[in-house]
């Protein structure tokens, strides 16, 4: 048993005679107050054995008694062992064997001798079970040293018990680890509370910035593969476009992810017209046809640059539809594979933008490649209506299209199809209709999020850092939604 315990944790036992005790585990003082010795010590050694028991492994402790200073070692069933004594008294040595030898013939004779039984007058009112007599003044003090006595003398058999069953409690070093802190709260940032902590006085942070904080930690994730997302309705207008850029760009921002935006529109789409342009004008079909080169085993990965459009501010990547007036090439799905294929082979994340036409073949082979499906819709009834239609048509396919309809995340933007500031009862009747769309979705996907009136939002290219901070909040929240289904 010895060469399990450990010096951690320190533990000291000081047994007196005058009925008191005390043990000091790490430096925290029990005081111990009995009848008698006998009670200290039993009461010493449950402290010591609970500890042992709560670290699962038996622990080394120092002890002082009338015998002098010694080591003993408890296990988690309190059972005690003697380790080499440290400063023994020379006068009395502590014998290893049950039963003391005599030294003389009177004491042998005393050892042999029926006690006489004993009178009324001797014998306390009491019986034997409930108070233990007072010990007699030549009688050997209660020592450590004879807990360690008591153990050994449960003979041979008990011993051997001990000895087979000690292996099935004992516990692995992989299950036993001294890192028991928790993580230290960091002291609150914003808002009154932020004021005060940057001032000296820490503060708790509030519900709302631990709210922040989990979101932010959920957005941060890296995940094992790439994860694709599609951004889909098919009513034109629904806020497809700022969706994937939000999404895109608070996820590269938050994970540090190599993070695209596909616009996978059949022909023509807009997420390039809302998006900074690179020095080239590469699209989606110039990287199908560079694909071979681009799978290749000698590819770099500078050389996606050629056919992406960095967003310098917001930290990800732009793969254009064919923005050619003059051309009248559809996106088929075998170049669906092919672009996603090329596209997984240099990104974590993929933002898929869509057009209008659920029955192309580019938008059912999108379908086959997303992880998570996310339908946008703004504060009009007829954008709500085609995205209860989408949900509606991948539901009836069953299978993966099915679950992604069950799972998906519905981002309800408070915006029309004003081109100008909204205010006043225009901005109170969008926040109602916003409310009451996101009511009737949220009983049939995975999560709603409602995206508050940002003028930042409706015309020219998009930058996450012109949102207002609550528009910002709302963003952060949804794209935590979405990270969630990953």
């Amino acid at each position: 048993m010895e060469t399990q315990a450990l010096d951690f944790p320190k533990i000291n036992a000081v047994l007196r005679t005058n009925g008191t005790g005390e043990v000091t585990i790490n430096g925290t003082s029990h005081a111990i107050e009995a009848a008698d010795e006998a009670a200290v010590l039993g009461e010493a050694l449950r402290l010591i054995s609970e500890t042992a028991a709560q670290l699962g492994r038996p622990v080394r402790v120092s002890t002082t008694d009338p015998d002098g200073q010694g080591l003993i070692i408890v296990s988690p069933e309190g059972v005690v062992s003697e380790a080499a004594p440290i400063k023994p008294t020379p006068k009395r040595e502590q014998d290893t064997l049950p039963v003391p030898v005599a030294s003389s013939p009177e004491i042998a004779k005393a050892t042999t001798t029926a006690a006489p039984a004993p009178t009324p007058g001797s014998v306390p009112d009491a019986s034997p079970a409930e108070e233990v007599p007072a010990r007699p003044a030549d009688a050997a003090p209660v020592t450590f040293g004879a807990a360690v006595t008591h153990a050994s003398a449960q003979g041979p058999a008990r011993a051997s018990t001990a000895a087979a069953a000690e292996p099935a409690t004992r516990r692995s070093l992989k299950d036993t680890s001294f890192l028991i802190s928790a993580p230290v709260l960091q002291p609150a940032t914003r808002g009154w509370r932020g004021v005060l902590s940057r001032l000296g006085f820490r503060m708790d942070p509030s519900a709302e910035e631990l709210a922040e904080r989990e979101d932010i930690r959920t957005v941060s994730q890296h995940w094992p593969g790439p994860r694709t997302v599609a951004v889909v309705n098919r009513k034109g207008g629904a806020n497809k476009t700022p969706t994937v850029v939000m999404l895109s760009a608070i996820l590269a921002r938050y994970s540090g992810a190599a993070t695209v935006a596909w616009d996978n529109n059949e022909s023509q789409g807009t997420l390039g017209w809302r998006t900074e342009k690179g020095g080239h004008n590469n699209s989606v079909l110039d990287l199908i046809d560079s694909s071979h080169a681009l799978l290749s085993p000698s590819a770099q990965a500078a050389e996606i640059a050629q056919f992406v459009h960095h967003q310098t501010s917001d930290k990800f990547d732009v793969l254009r539809s064919d923005e050619n007036e003059e051309g009248d090439h559809e996106v088929t799905a075998e170049e669906v594979d092919i672009a996603h294929q090329v596209l997984t082979r240099y990104y974590r994340l993929i933002v898929m933008d869509s057009g209008n036409t659920a029955r192309a073949a580019n938008w059912r082979r999108m379908i086959h490649h997303t992880n998570q499906l996310v339908v946008p819709v703004t504060a009009i009834e007829d954008r709500a209506e085609a995205a209860r239609l989408t949900l509606q048509t991948l539901e009836s396919r069953g299978g993966h299209d099915a679950e992604l309809a069950r799972n998906a995340v519905v981002i309800v933007s408070e915006s029309t199809d004003a081109k100008r500031s909204m205010s006043g009862d225009a901005l109170k009747r969008a926040k109602d209709e916003a409310r009451r769309i996101a009511d009737g979705f949220a009983p049939h996907v995975r999560a709603v999020v409602r995206i508050p009136y940002d003028p930042a939002l409706v015309n020219g290219p998009i930058r996450y850092d012109a949102l207002q901070p609550a528009t910002q909040r709302a963003w952060l929240a949804a794209a935590a939604a979405v990270a969630k289904g990953f």
